[in-house]
């Protein structure tokens, strides 16, 4: 672990390395959502975990939906087996809202602590903004959660510029803060930078957790000198728009100003787009990037080895902005 990485989180007291570790991918293929990876084996697993620990990585997100549990579970166990016991982790997870009310955060509290292996669960996390109850109703049980040392700290994901401000409008009628919102956002989808929700986070301290940092993997750059590869993937992401000829043809121009500019660092476009994402913002924005092979977690970590200059950020803004489009 190399502490120089460490930044404090929104207006907790954590202290978190700008790239966490998305889990997603350890959903064992159950549930909703878990079909969208492949398997992975344990011992992967343990590696993958242990490459990003070892590499500057100190915090972990899951969630509930993540294959019903199994990789709030997978994660816990590779934490036990292939970490220190006393390293220091911080695990993030998430309550599933979809026809739910907010009683259900405080039902099945228990069950996240148990799969989680009692860990401590530093941030909990509302999934999405839709539910059968209020921001407001969600936020008091998330409150009560804190107050019975339950949960640590209280984030939300995909919510509006103006349910953040709601969310940390209750939490502060009880002591709190909320910490952070995940949302979608990467060089190849800016919508927060449009619709308030960047802006309501910097003028509140609240983090901004990034996911698909990576558009699933485009910004590696590997399926524009390769568009065999994409008939290799196995889900449904290989359907989607940046992953058609369009797509590539139109985020060609960023790939290729990423990778000239990764060159004057001695590093890749993947670590390039990461390094973009962490430092365009001042300390605003950290990023979860997943990891489903070793040598994932290894570029991962390279990306919080280096900083671009405030040139190379603009030069990469502007060519990212007509791929957005």
């Amino acid at each position: 672990m190399t502490p120089s990485f460490l930044r404090p989180f929104g207006p907790t007291s954590l202290q978190l390395s700008p790239l966490g570790l998305g889990c997603w991918q350890f959903s064992n293929g159950t549930g909703l959502v878990g079909k969208f990876w492949p398997v992975l084996q344990s011992d992967m697993i343990n590696e993958i975990v242990r490459t990003s620990y070892e590499g500057g990585i100190n915090w972990f997100d899951t969630a509930e939906i993540y294959g019903n549990g199994q990789s709030e579970q997978l994660l816990a166990r590779a934490l036990r087996e292939a970490l220190p016991a006393d390293s220091n982790t911080y695990i993030a997870t998430k309550w599933w809202p979809l026809m739910r009310t907010a009683s259900s955060i405080g039902k099945t509290i228990e069950e996240r602590i148990r799969l989680l292996e009692g860990r401590t669960i530093h941030l909990h996390q509302v999934h999405q903004p839709f539910s059968l109850s209020s921001v407001s109703s969600e936020m008091k049980e998330m409150a009560k959660l804190a107050a019975a040392g339950k949960i640590q700290h209280i984030g939300v994901s995909n919510f509006s510029a103006k349910q953040m401000r709601e969310a940390d409008r209750v939490l502060r009628e009880h002591g709190l803060r909320l910490a952070s919102n995940q949302v979608k956002y990467s060089l190849l989808d800016r919508r927060i930078e449009q619709n308030g929700i960047l802006d309501t986070a910097k003028e509140l301290g609240i983090a901004i957790i990034a996911y698909s940092p990576l558009e699933q993997g485009i910004l590696s750059g590997k399926f524009h000198h390769n568009p065999e590869l994409v008939k290799a993937i196995s889900g449904p992401r290989k359907f989607s728009t940046p992953f058609r000829a369009e797509g590539l043809r139109r985020s060609r121009p960023l790939i290729d100003t990423l990778e000239l500019v990764a060159a004057r660092h001695q590093a890749t476009a993947t670590q390039t787009a990461l390094n973009w994402l962490i430092h365009a913002h001042g300390e605003t924005v950290f990023a979860i990037p997943g990891a489903s092979k070793i040598h994932h977690a290894e570029q991962n970590v390279k990306a919080m080895r280096f900083q671009l200059t405030a040139d190379e950020i603009e030069e990469i803004s502007k060519v990212s902005l007509f791929a957005c489009r």
